[in-house]
């Protein structure tokens, strides 16, 4: 009985023995490994004829990691903000299109179950006398209505109180809340922030759930949750620059803030989004959502923006669900070093 080391163990074996015999002595399946024998190879077809005897090292091979693929990722909760509950965590705005069909293909493509309109005259009809609500499938959408243009808390309560009207004779949900917008130029669009923190007190008096634009200031999106906006929704960067999101820090602290002892609410990042990849940073930070229109609208290909942001959304998602590894200043083998072939000698 001849003794044989496989895998750097000796193993005694009835004789006589070949790599086929001893394959199956092992219960291993020959079509899912390799097998070599004192370092050359032996071949599948070889392995019946191979004697083995008293001495030979024999390595068996086969191949580790992967596994099979899942057709769906892990279930995920849906989006609440307030009462509403969404599935899509992408909100898309309806401005700067070249047409209304061009909109509503974007939408479609981005899988948004929310898109903002502003309570504008020149915003809800076209050059051509066309209403934006007839590209809008109100039975899918939640319309949330925007106070974009705002610059004072009168004026932007005012348009709130007029969109809540409007929609509620179009039988929308969205008729009971809000994009609060009040800024404080024109030149920046960045929010006022005292006329902001007042408008949202009035609105939450009036019964409206509000979601607020702000900027990325920690202290003020505390001040604004604790007026009672359902949702704070901190700037990337300034609307409509495509600078994405400029101070990754700031959204973080926003986050600890707005989330303490309250790992639900509603973090969406509003501006300032460029391309799919400042979605993804934005979710992976772990914000709840992402709300954007000039990034579709205004690329050279909008309908391809659409998909690429509603994949970025998920993607983003699902990475920081999963947890990102340590970054780490040394390599860190990502194969096993369990099992390895032996050599003969390390580098």
């Amino acid at each position: 009985m001849p003794k044989i080391t496989v895998n750097d163990e000796p193993k005694t074996f009835p004789d006589p023995l070949t790599v086929a015999d001893l394959l199956a002595h092992l219960g291993k399946d020959a079509k899912k490994l390799a097998v070599e024998v004192n370092r050359v190879v032996v071949t599948r077809g070889e392995q019946p004829a191979r004697a083995l005897r008293e001495g030979d090292a024999v390595e068996i091979v086969t191949l580790v990691g992967g596994g099979e693929g899942a057709d769906e990722p892990p279930l995920d909760k849906p989006l609440k903000v307030g009462k509403f509950v969404f599935a899509s965590r992408l909100f898309t705005g309806t401005g700067k299109y070249t047409s209304y069909p061009l909109m509503q293909q974007c939408m479609e493509a981005s899988g948004c179950n929310v898109t903002t309109v502003a309570v504008r005259r020149e915003r809800l009809i076209d050059k051509d006398g066309k209403s934006i609500l007839d590209f809008l499938d109100l039975k899918k959408l939640t319309i949330l209505p925007n106070t974009a243009g705002c610059f004072s808390a009168d004026d932007a309560v005012r348009h709130a109180r007029l969109a809540r009207e409007l929609l509620t004779n179009l039988e929308n949900p969205g008729a009971d809340w809000v994009k609060l917008e009040c800024l404080a130029d024109k030149r920046t669009l960045l929010p006022d922030p005292v006329d902001t923190l007042k408008a949202t007190e009035q609105l939450v008096k009036d019964g409206f759930t509000v979601l607020v634009y702000t900027s990325d200031d920690p202290v003020l999106a505390k001040r604004l949750k604790e007026a009672g906006a359902a949702s704070v929704m901190p700037a990337g960067s300034p609307i409509g620059s495509g600078q994405g999101i400029l101070n990754p820090n700031n959204i973080r602290i926003c986050l600890e803030y707005l989330k303490e002892n309250d790992p639900d609410y509603p973090v969406i990042v509003d501006a300032g989004v460029g391309t799919a990849s400042d979605v993804s940073a934005a979710m992976e930070l772990g914000c709840d959502g992402v709300l954007l229109n000039t990034a579709i609208a205004s690329a050279r290909d909008p309908l391809r923006m659409a998909w690429a942001m509603r994949y970025a959304t998920e993607a983003g998602r699902l990475a920081y669900l999963a947890g990102r590894i340590p970054k780490r200043l040394y390599a860190n083998a990502s194969s096993p070093t369990e099992g390895m072939i032996a050599s003969s000698g390390n580098k």
